[in-house]
């Protein structure tokens, strides 16, 4: 099964980067809006954290410094449409506190070393979980790790691929070893994912004309 689903995420990729091109993420313009995306977009729709980056933008807050020196009231009002407002706003926090205090405010310092170190200093700040830390790495960090998140989880799954119970570590684990340690195809690779996983793989699926539909799959 192992090398069957190995085959078939290649195949996967291949299909998807024909039918969209290539998609250039992440969508933020600069590693500051990264991170700060990474933290916002958990259990949201990306457009209400651009609405909250935009927010910070527009107060001036959009750097380190400002970050940290903002009161953490005005942040989540800034943060406000991301939603859990004060949730994420002590999160943000929690990582620009790290930032500064033990890396002086440099984020090529935080994500300074070999991935499996820097991904346990990030999963050690409060709040950011695997999802999360991983983005930063990749899209912040270029680091070649992959991302997992609800679309792919709902993509193998209804290709078979995987258990609807399978864990974060065993789903990145098959791209992993799947594919070529490239930051940059992992990156491709996840947008991609997205993109499919908005236009067909939806919590109803919507299976005609999708790139994958020729694969075995199952519309559920």
């Amino acid at each position: 099964m192992a090398a069957n689903a190995e085959r078939t995420i290649r195949k996967m990729y291949d299909l998807l980067l024909a039918a969209y091109g290539s998609q250039g993420w992440w969508p933020g313009n600069s590693a500051l809006e990264v991170v700060v995306g990474a933290i916002l977009a958990q259990n949201t729709a990306w457009k209400n954290v651009e609405r909250a980056i935009e927010n910070l933008g527009g107060a001036g807050c959009l750097s380190w410094s400002a970050l940290r020196d903002i009161s953490h009231g005005k942040l989540a009002r800034l943060v406000q449409p991301s939603g859990t407002f004060r949730v994420k706003a002590r999160r943000l926090k929690a990582f620009v506190k790290v930032l500064w205090d033990d890396h002086g405010g440099s984020l090529d310092s935080l994500l300074a070393g070999d991935v499996g170190p820097v991904r346990d200093r990030l999963l050690a700040i409060h709040g950011v979980g695997p999802e999360t830390a991983d983005a930063i790495l990749l899209y912040a960090g270029e680091k070649p790790i992959f991302v997992v998140d609800a679309y792919t989880k709902r993509i193998l799954r209804r290709h078979g691929l995987i258990t609807s119970g399978a864990g974060y570590n065993k789903v990145q684990n098959l791209f992993q070893h799947a594919l070529s340690e490239d930051a940059r195809l992992f990156n491709e690779y996840h947008a991609l994912l997205v993109a499919v996983g908005k236009h067909h793989c939806k919590t109803r699926p919507q299976c005609a004309g999708c790139p994958l539909a020729d694969l075995p799959h199952e519309c559920d």
